[in-house]
């Protein structure tokens, strides 16, 4: 192992070996959580990001599915109650097609598919019940294809035809209807359904047709309109009237200074008149005028005397006398007729009578006229005095206390919101001063270690005593410095003799060493922490030879 790791390990060793309990204490906590940090981001960073590998699936298929998974070692997660899978992006495609050559997940016949399975042996009751079947799955996957509806089921009762039977019952269809969530059907929708469903089968009326939802609501029931379709009808009719009366208040009084009610009474049900009408014109000349006339006059005696008992005529009798007269006249005039034939259909949403009530508030209908204010609430609302409509206009004082109740409480929302944000702010706070905590007590302990391990060592400078450094002739003798005496030095040998040249060269040199490491003693005397770091960052940077 190389020199400075060894050395460093050494140093960490010494370091943690004079920490206090509580140093101890906060070096185990900065690691843990240092080691935990590291732990939580590498998960997170390595966790694979998650896909739908399929979803809406019956517990069966998700369970095959699954074992598929595991066979694969694929990881997977499973939400929606079970019914959806969720695999890593990258083996959604390679699963999906596994799955489907295992045949998952596995699809009912239904619709037209269902004749295909029909052999020449079967039955004509069996042709016919498959087909009322395959018309329903048909019906079923189309009503399912609208928006906002998760499935559907249709049961069809079509009449068998017989000859045997003089009148054959009305077909009738039940659709079974599942919303999605957070999705409700207009009564529009429903309508569709309705049509869609009697358009598909052969005699089958809209009115025959029952729709139901997965809460037991009757949406459409068999022999009507569609359920709530009058309410909605009278609902739209009493916002369109509020409406029109509230724009002409706001515009007199102010907003928010009027209250506006209306009630009205809606038909339901349709109807159909027809009506004949015949008119004369008597400018008109007739078409065509006849007369005919008889008078017939005659004379003579009439026949006289009683009948016997065998009604012959007495013999002798008298005979009567005076003349026969007889007149008929007879006029016929063909006229000119008008006839009007009117045929009416009177939809649902008929008005029979409605209401309004309107209420204007005291303080702000000073210099109003009401009777002026009634007037055009009569006419905005559409007053119809003959069907017994009912206008009532009232200038009353308002309460506030509604009002205020409504500015306490958005006060006190704003105060509570005020309240989570200073608080997730603080919790940041925390949050980051612990961050800084951390790293704060994480820095002193690394400086404490390398405090520690920058202990003080004796360093040998290869100082000699200047009584052992022989001087050659004519050199003066230095004397010995105070500051190199008051540093403790380990004996040096003393080296052997030199001969001197004639010239002395080399009893200069030793000189002017001596009196260099004089200087250095001098020095490091008067700054000895400064020479220590100086030598320790000299002893840092050595490097193995």
């Amino acid at each position: 192992m190389p020199p400075q790791i060894t050395g460093f390990f050494r140093r960490l060793g010494s370091g943690i070996g004079g920490f206090t309990a509580g140093q101890k204490t906060l070096a185990v906590l900065g690691a843990a959580l240092l080691v935990v940090g590291i732990v939580a981001l590498s998960a997170w960073l390595t966790k694979p990001a998650l896909t739908p590998l399929f979803s809406g699936l019956k517990d069966t298929d998700a369970s095959s599915i699954v074992e598929q998974l595991r066979a694969d070692n694929v990881p997977y997660e499973l939400t929606d109650g079970g019914s959806t899978i969720m695999v890593p992006e990258s083996k959604v495609y390679d699963e999906r097609l596994k799955a489907a050559s295992a045949g998952l997940p596995t699809a009912a016949a239904t619709g037209y598919s269902l004749l295909d399975k029909l052999g020449v042996t079967s039955s004509e009751f069996q042709q016919s019940v498959t087909y009322k079947r395959a018309l329903e799955g048909e019906l079923a996957a189309t009503i399912g294809a609208m928006e906002g509806v998760k499935s559907a089921a249709v049961r069809l009762a079509i009449p068998e035809k017989t000859v045997f039977v003089s009148s054959t019952p009305d077909t009738t269809a039940s659709v079974f209807l599942e919303t999605a969530p957070g999705n409700t059907l207009s009564t529009d929708k429903v309508q569709a359904i309705v049509h869609l469903t009697s358009a598909a089968i052969e005699n089958l009326k809209p009115a025959n047709v029952s729709v139901v939802d997965s809460q037991g609501n009757v949406l459409s029931a068999v022999g009507g309109a569609a359920v709530g379709s009058s309410g909605k009808q009278a609902e739209d009719y009493q916002k369109r009237t509020t409406d029109a009366v509230r724009a002409v208040l706001d515009r007199v009084v102010g907003p928010g200074n009027s209250s506006v009610a209306v009630a009205a009474d809606v038909t339901g049900e349709s109807a159909q008149q027809k009506s004949e009408t015949f008119t004369n014109s008597a400018e008109t000349p007739p078409l065509s005028e006849s007369t005919q006339t008889e008078t017939y006059t005659g004379t003579g005696n009439g026949a006289a005397g009683v009948l016997g008992p065998d009604n012959i005529a007495v013999p002798n009798g008298e005979n009567g006398t005076g003349n026969g007269t007889f007149s008929s006249s007879n006029n016929t005039r063909n006229n000119a007729v008008n006839k009007v034939t009117e045929d009416r259909v009177i939809p649902p949403g008929a008005v029979r009578r409605q209401t309004v009530s309107v209420a204007v508030n005291q303080s702000a209908a000073v210099g109003v006229n009401l009777a002026s204010l009634t007037s055009l609430v009569n006419s905005a609302a559409g007053l119809n005095a003959a069907r017994g409509d009912v206008v009532t206009v009232e200038v009353i004082p308002f309460s506030t206390a509604a009002a205020d109740a409504a500015a306490a409480a958005l006060e006190a929302g704003k105060a509570d919101a005020d309240a989570q944000r200073d608080a997730g702010l603080m919790n940041t706070l925390l949050m980051a001063g612990g961050a800084v905590l951390v790293i704060a007590i994480l820095a002193v302990l690394i400086a404490i270690l390398r405090r520690r391990g920058q202990l003080r060592e004796p360093v040998d400078l290869g100082e000699r005593p200047l009584a052992a450094i022989p001087l050659g002739p004519g050199t003066p003798a230095l004397d010995p410095s105070p500051a190199t005496a008051a540093i403790a030095m380990a004996a040096i040998p003393t080296p052997e003799p030199v001969a001197i040249g004639a010239g002395g060269g080399l009893g200069m040199e030793a000189a002017l060493a001596e009196r260099r490491r004089d200087e250095v003693d001098t020095l490091v005397a008067a700054n000895p922490e400064q020479a220590a770091d100086y030598l320790r960052s000299l002893m840092d940077d050595r490097r193995p030879v």
